[in-house]
C-alpha cells in the first residue's frame, strides 16, 4: 500500500476538495499576459527544490550581514522618527541587517533629540549603524575649524562610521536650503583626512553619473550608496512643501538623475576599466528598489560586493506595531531565498 504525504498541512491549509474547487473558480481571474513576464530572469524550476536553509551570511562593511539589506537613511528629529528608528533598529538586530541614520544635524544643535539616534543599545554591536551628515554641514564645520565635532557626534551615538549625503538639488529646491561652494569630492576628502572611522557616501534620490561614481570609487571610502532616481525624490519632496511657489520654477530638474540599474552599469564599466585601482569596492544599491526581486537582480548584476537598500518600503511598516515590520522583513527574506534557488539573472554584464 502506498501512503501519500500531504504537501501542505499547515494551520491555514484548505481541505483538498475545497482547494481544488478554488482553483477552478479562480483560474480565469489568474490569467497573465506575455508582457507581464519578468524578463530580467531565467526561471529554472528544474534545478532546485524549495530552499531549506537561511540566506548565506555576507561580509560587508567589516561586519556580517545575515540578510543582504540596508535600512537606508530616513528620518530623525521628531517623536514619530524616534518610534520609526527604534523599530528599524530592532529589525536590524533580529534579522542581521545594517542601518544608516537620517540626518544627524539635530545633534549638532543640541541633545534634545538624542534618543531619536541612540540606537546602539537596540541594534547591538554585531550590526553596522552609521551616523549621517550632509556636505553643507560638513563644509560649515570645516570652515569654522570644528572638524572635531564630527568625531564627537559619531562617538556620542556609538556609530560605526559616518554617511556623507550629497544633495545639491534638494538644497536648491528647499526653501530653507543651504548652499555649499566646495565640491563634495573635496569635502569628503577632508572628512577622510579628519576621521579614522569608515565613511559612506550617498546621494539622496537622484543618483549620480559615471564621473562622480568614478571619483568616489577611487577614494578610500567604505561604500558608495546610490540613492538612485526612482525612489523618494527629495527635490520633488521639497518642491511639494514649498508654499511660496519658488521651487516650481525649477521643476524640470526633478527628472534629472540616474536609476539604480543604470548606476550598476556605470559601476561595472568603471570596474572593468580600473580594476584594482579602485579603493572602494562595496556598494549599497538603493533608490527605487521596491521588492526583493529588484534587490536580487541588482545585487547579482553588480560586479562589486553589494547589498540593497530600502527606505520608503520600510517606512510604510515601521511607524506602528513592530510585528507589521517583522512580517514585512521576513517576507523579503523568504522571497530572496526562493529567488536565489530558482532564478538566474539574465545579461549579467
Amino acid at each position: 500500500m502506498v501512503t501519500l504525504i500531504a504537501s501542505n498541512q499547515g494551520p491555514h491549509a484548505q481541505p483538498l476538495e475545497e482547494r481544488k474547487s478554488a482553483h477552478i473558480d479562480l483560474a480565469f481571474a489568474s490569467q497573465t499576459e506575455h508582457a507581464q513576464a519578468d524578463s530580467r530572469f531565467y526561471y529554472e524550476p528544474a534545478l532546485s527544490g524549495h530552499p531549506r536553509s537561511e540566506l548565506a551570511p555576507l561580509s560587508f562593511l567589516k561586519k556580517t550581514f545575515r540578510t543582504p539589506i540596508w535600512v537606508s537613511s530616513m528620518t530623525g528629529g521628531t517623536e514619530m522618527a524616534k518610534i520609526i528608528n527604534q523599530n528599524l533598529a530592532r529589525a536590524c538586530a533580529e534579522f542581521g541587517m545594517g542601518m544608516g541614520l537620517g540626518s544627524c544635524r539635530p545633534l549638532l544643535e543640541g541633545n534634545e533629540r538624542f534618543e531619536d539616534f541612540n540606537l546602539r543599545p537596540i541594534i547591538g554591536n554585531e550590526q553596522p549603524l552609521y551616523a549621517n551628515l550632509g556636505v553643507a554641514q560638513l563644509e560649515e564645520l570645516f570652515a569654522a575649524k570644528q572638524g572635531h565635532r564630527i568625531i564627537e557626534l559619531v562617538e556620542s551615538i556609538q556609530a560605526d562610521g559616518l554617511i556623507v549625503h550629497i544633495n545639491p538639488l534638494q538644497e536648491w529646491f528647499q526653501p530653507e536650503g543651504d548652499r555649499y561652494f566646495r565640491s563634495p569630492v573635496d569635502i569628503v576628502s577632508e572628512v577622510l583626512d579628519t576621521v579614522s572611522f569608515p565613511v559612506i557616501v550617498k546621494e539622496v534620490g537622484q543618483g549620480m553619473g559615471p564621473e562622480s561614481i568614478r571619483a568616489f570609487l577611487k577614494m578610500p571610502i567604505a561604500a558608495l550608496d546610490f540613492g538612485a532616481f526612482g525612489g523618494t525624490n527629495f527635490s520633488k519632496l521639497e518642491m511639494l512643501r514649498d508654499k511660496n511657489g519658488r521651487a516650481t520654477r525649477f521643476e524640470p530638474l526633478i527628472t534629472v538623475g540616474h536609476t539604480a540599474y543604470e548606476m550598476v552599469q556605470f559601476v561595472n564599466e568603471i570596474y572593468r576599466q580600473e580594476g584594482d585601482k579602485l579603493a572602494c569596492k562595496e556598494i549599497i544599491i538603493s533608490g527605487g528598489v521596491n521588492t526583493f526581486l529588484d534587490g536580487y537582480y541588482l545585487t547579482e548584476s553588480c560586479h562589486l560586493s553589494a547589498v540593497y537598500g530600502q527606505a520608503s518600503a520600510f517606512l510604510k511598516h515601521a511607524a506602528g506595531n513592530y510585528e507589521d515590520l517583522r512580517i514585512y522583513v521576513q517576507s523579503q527574506i523568504d522571497g530572496l531565498r526562493v529567488a536565489k534557488a530558482m532564478l538566474k539573472v539574465r545579461n549579467n554584464q
